[in-house]
């Protein structure tokens, strides 16, 4: 096996059980190593203290696989984490009121660049690093294994491929199900799922339990959803016995799901609409005209995939919450959520605080939103929690 040697001083984030090695910390590489190859990570000393994938296209040199130096990575090791991964979800209080669920969710399930998401007996596997990539036959074998889904899609298209060197690649790779209408169940409501072309997966799994607190919230109140997509937020607040739901996205093939999706649902669709917009211009024209709601729902897309593109991320952000908030009648509540991996919690919140000194707006952050406990954080890998959110009182 060849070998990756750490520069001195730069064992520390292994140590500390970090799962990436940036190239600012290799002091050399042993040979000539191919994309998503395994070499065992040695510290200044030579010795050896991980076991890691190695892509020379990315500023992430190496993605760690075991911190046990001694660990053979073969199909039997995939077959183990995924196995386990699959485990730990079945054991969960969602499992129990929705069929679709995120099953392996990369660093900490210990797959680096590895997402499985099942939407009833369709699953759809990410892989989004080279070593995933070079690993993509025997994950593939285990996830067949430990979930017993009829059909396989990938969806490995997302930018970060391109990161790593790598080509995207969708299609069916294993069964013959239709995959472009996946019908799931989620806390009695029924979604359809576009696999094949919607966002990330198709459906925003990691929004499962927030959409369950929009639902708790939206009882007698004006609703203005922004970014909709395919309705998740927006059925939710209907079925929370919301007065009134106006649900915006600037994707026509979206809204023709959303209203797929509503109806398949016992609901009152004329309490609901649904309107193809630039969602900025139609918040402006809403705000001129004097508009006000109860409460407002802000789940925009990725403003920031990395840390560099922040600044320019949180000028949309504070523009966007800005004019929610000018919309927001007296005592309403604004949901509003980022994505943005390269956005934390910490300037999310201060973006969000100055638009609401911009709007003359006193607000109280009330609740904080996450991911659902599918979508697990490692305690060694903070970068794990990109989505986060703030329920906030005017």
């Amino acid at each position: 096996m060849k070998s990756l040697h750490l520069k001195p001083g730069r064992e520390k984030s292994v140590r500390r059980r970090h799962p990436w090695i940036f190239s600012g910390a290799v002091e050399r590489v042993d040979g000539a190593p191919e994309s998503g190859e395994t070499l065992l990570v040695k510290n200044a000393a030579g010795q050896p203290v991980a076991v890691a994938a190695w892509s020379a296209a990315s500023q992430i040199r190496a993605r760690i696989w075991s911190f046990d130096p001694g660990q053979r990575v073969e199909a039997p090791f995939f077959a183990q984490a995924v196995a386990r991964a699959v485990k730990a979800r079945e054991a969960l209080p969602a499992a129990r009121h929705t069929n679709a669920l995120r099953l392996v969710h990369g660093e900490s399930d210990g797959l680096p660049g590895v997402i499985a998401d099942r939407y009833a007996e369709v699953l759809v596997a990410q892989f989004l690093s080279a070593g995933a990539e070079r690993w993509r036959g025997a994950i593939l074998e285990a996830l067949a294994a430990a979930t017993g889904c009829e059909a396989i899609y990938e969806r490995s298209d997302a930018e970060v491929r391109a990161l790593e060197g790598l080509p995207p690649r969708t299609g069916l790779v294993r069964g013959k199900r239709e995959a472009r209408r996946c019908p799931i169940v989620e806390q009695g409501l029924n979604f359809r799922v576009d696999v094949e072309s919607g966002q990330k997966t198709g459906f925003f799994l990691d929004q499962r339990d927030n959409r369950q607190r929009i639902r708790a919230l939206a009882a007698g109140r004006e609703v203005l959803d922004c970014f909709c997509y395919t309705g998740g937020f927006a059925l939710a607040a209907l079925a929370g016995g919301a007065k009134r739901v106006l649900a915006l996205d600037s994707s026509g093939p979206a809204l023709e799901l959303a209203r797929e999706n509503l109806s398949a649902n016992a609901l009152e669709a004329a309490r609901i609409a649904f309107e193809e917009a630039d969602v900025f211009a139609r918040l402006r024209r809403l705000r001129d005209a004097g508009a006000k709601f109860d409460l407002v729902i802000l789940d925009p897309p990725k403003f920031a995939p990395t840390a560099a593109q922040a600044k320019n991320a949180a000028r949309a952000y504070k523009d966007v919450n800005l004019l929610a908030l000018k919309l927001l009648a007296p005592g309403g509540l604004l949901a509003t959520f980022s994505c943005s991996s390269g956005v934390s919690a910490e300037l999310f919140q201060s973006i969000v605080a100055g638009a609401a000194a911009d709007a003359g707006v006193h607000g109280n952050v009330i609740e904080r939103f996450h991911a659902g406990a599918d979508h697990p954080v490692a305690l060694s890998f903070p970068e794990g929690e990109y989505l986060k959110g703030l329920l906030i009182s005017n």
